[in-house]
């Protein structure tokens, strides 16, 4: 028996005055996969994570995750998702701990369990021995291993990330892709994240939405994705060929 998305757009639409910011676009996401959003500046992936969040109501069409309503349940799609923002938002005049602390009471999560919530996220981002450091102190790989820990303290059904590693130096970006693999291995959690780096989605992403100007132009997994518009090329080459209109080659 199959199971609904966990995540599923259904012809969703955002408008700016005449701009079509995400245009008509379809999309599911099933349980456990990373799925990215990938294209340049512009394409719509954050406008689209916004709307996932229920941070900004679609112009028409619908969107759902973990089975509510963005436009209609917003509270209830907001308790069942974790938010990395495309600008880092950890208080940098507080410590490592007292960020995750304080978004531990913000998550309302039980007394009981903060102290151990809190260790493992510390530990599984690879922050214990950071802990007691200013944020001000740590280094953009660091900064954002945090807010990945405290965007998952109460366990989201759904990680939504607005290009976690850009800023970050190669270095950095490996280590976060493998937290990121981790968490999704360890704790089951389905993440969508945008990027306008191919090696990152091609690295990280189960599967992965093409877009351009707003509008959806292909979905499916890299290596799919790379036999059908690009042998032997890499999915750089694969978002070339889709956005300049090219066919599949033979």
């Amino acid at each position: 028996m199959s199971t609904a998305p966990v995540v599923e757009t259904k012809r969703l639409s955002r408008r700016f005055g005449e701009v079509a910011a995400v245009d008509d676009v379809s999309f599911s996401v099933e349980a456990g996969e990373i799925f990215g959003l990938i294209g340049p500046n512009g394409a719509g992936k954050s406008t689209l994570i916004k709307i996932l969040t229920s941070l900004l109501p679609p112009s028409s069409g619908s969107a759902t995750v973990a089975g509510f309503d963005v436009a209609n349940a917003p509270k209830q799609v907001r308790k069942h998702i974790g938010y990395v923002p495309h600008t880092p938002s950890s208080d940098r005049e507080l410590t490592g701990y007292e960020n995750l602390l304080l978004s531990a009471r913000l998550y309302l999560i039980p007394r009981h369990e903060r102290e151990h919530r809190i260790e493992e996220a510390l530990v599984m981002m690879s922050l214990r021995d950071a802990r007691h450091r200013m944020v001000r102190d740590y280094s953009g790989g660091m900064l954002r291993r945090l807010e990945i820990a405290q965007s998952t303290l109460h366990r989201p059904t759904v990680l939504l990330m607005d290009e976690p590693t850009v800023g970050l130096d190669p270095g950095g970006r490996r280590t976060l892709w493998q937290h990121v693999r981790e968490l999704n291995r360890t704790l089951g959690t389905t993440i969508v994240m945008t990027t306008n780096d191919m090696d990152e989605a091609e690295a990280l992403c189960h599967r992965v939405a093409v877009l351009q100007t707003g509008k959806l132009r292909a979905v499916g997994a890299t290596a799919d994705l790379k036999a059908i518009f690009a042998p032997s090329g890499s999915l750089e080459d694969v978002y070339e060929t889709i956005t300049a209109g090219g066919s599949p080659r033979a």
